[in-house]
């Protein structure tokens, strides 16, 4: 049977006090709080910074059973080495997710817009996903999955689809602005930066939900929402488990999305 993850892109913030927190909340106890009402979330820290070993055994510690961690890929993988040479970051990066156990998810790999698939770079994904799909040293007890977040254009293809179906690698489903604010985002809705493909290359979705109409400042309406459930059934019929974190944090529309999607699915 195919499992359902609904949350959100992190749990740590201000804004949400008094709307999602209660105002007098240690920062502390924040993620206890959120597990109690989600059984998934994204990590943003690690995006930023390398979590010690102790962070995430602290993490794993603070959640439930059953409670599932994505965790996005440091950025000096993606941003600042783009691919190449990462083998040693990846090496402590990985090692240190590890202290999460059972409830490590799948690895976001988000990339900037600036990176396009040129030659160079589709062989340093080829490379990469070859290296990080067989790396030796990771625990027999550890199936790792990986989801890719392209944002340009030029990675809608099918042979990138078929490079990610090759190594059992997820295309994130992405959904973008419909209308974006030039004032918040100075960017369109046509803009390549989240092209919107939903395309599946391995056995399990991974979808991203950055805003309606104002980039990560917009709430979705009931409509869409029934609109993405009804691609999750499908989905789930096929045996295909299914991750969706929103990313609208503004105002708490992230946290009010994911429980009327839990609720549309239920």
């Amino acid at each position: 049977m195919a499992n359902l993850f609904i949350g959100t892109s992190g749990w740590v913030y201000s804004h949400w006090e008094g709307i999602f927190y209660p105002k007098d909340l240690p920062s502390k106890d924040k993620l206890k709080y959120f597990s109690q009402n989600f059984k998934t979330t994204e990590i943003n820290y690690s995006f930023y910074h390398l979590p010690r070993p102790a962070t995430y055994q602290k993490w794993y510690l603070e959640t439930p059973a059953g409670f599932i961690f994505a965790v996005k890929a440091s950025r000096f993988i993606t941003h600042i080495k783009r691919l190449k040479a990462v083998k040693e970051a990846w090496q402590q990066f990985v090692e240190n997710a590890f202290n999460l156990k059972e409830k490590l998810g799948p690895i976001l790999f988000q990339f900037p817009p600036s990176f396009k698939a040129t030659e160079e770079n589709i062989k340093r994904l080829k490379d990469f996903l070859k290296f990080i799909t067989g790396y030796a040293l990771y625990p027999k007890s550890y199936i790792l999955r990986f989801a890719f977040e392209f944002r340009h254009e030029s990675w809608c293809d099918e042979k990138i689809y078929k490079i990610l179906k090759k190594y059992n690698v997820a295309w994130v489903i992405a959904c973008p602005p419909i209308g974006w604010s030039l004032k918040a985002t100075g960017r369109r809705a046509d803009s390549p930066r989240y092209p919107k493909v939903d395309v599946v290359t391995t056995d399990f979705v991974y979808i991203r939900m950055h805003g309606s109409k104002v980039l990560f400042s917009s709430k979705y309406t009931k409509e869409e929402l029934n609109d993405l459930a009804k691609k999750i059934k499908k989905w789930l019929k096929q045996r295909l488990d299914v991750y969706c974190y929103f990313n609208n944090d503004a105002y708490g529309y992230a946290i009010e999305n994911a429980k009327e999607l839990f609720k549309i699915l239920k």
